[in-house]
């Protein structure tokens, strides 16, 4: 079963590794598409995002803090979620990428929740570089 939760580990992992470096290789056009949402400093939001969600990543992937990572990544997809992808805000033509995009944030949080609570309990989570920072 931990190979398992390992391999979902991994799974879950990449898409903020990757979100990650392409927030902080387009900075610029990230930059520009968060503050047409309504992001306030887009381009540096972008690249502190980019950052954390990279080390929240590479944190859930390694098993390094792992609970205090998947729960910042749980917070970054709700928060990401509602204000970044408001799609009751938005015109009919453009609100089903928005729904999708909202709906993946919200059912990723949950993914981190459940990583967060699995870590920080003492679930056998596979093969970790670090313990739990959190004790539930």
């Amino acid at each position: 079963m931990e190979a398992l939760v390992l391999i979902g580990r991994i799974l879950f992992s990449l898409i903020f590794i990757g979100a990650g470096i392409g927030h902080l290789a387009d900075a610029e056009g990230s930059g520009r598409y968060a503050e047409a949402r309504g992001a306030p400093s887009g381009g540096m939001v972008v690249r502190v995002s980019g950052v954390l969600i990279a080390a929240g990543g590479l944190g859930v992937l390694f098993g390094v803090w792992m609970d205090l990572a998947a729960l910042g990544l749980a917070v970054y997809c709700l928060l990401a979620a509602l204000l970044v992808h408001h799609f009751w805000t938005d015109e009919p033509s453009h609100r089903p990428i928005e729904v999708a995009m909202f709906m993946k944030n919200v059912s990723i949080a949950g993914a981190g929740l459940m990583i967060f609570a699995l870590s920080a309990g003492g679930a056998a989570m596979g093969w970790q570089l670090g313990s739990p920072l959190f004790s539930l």
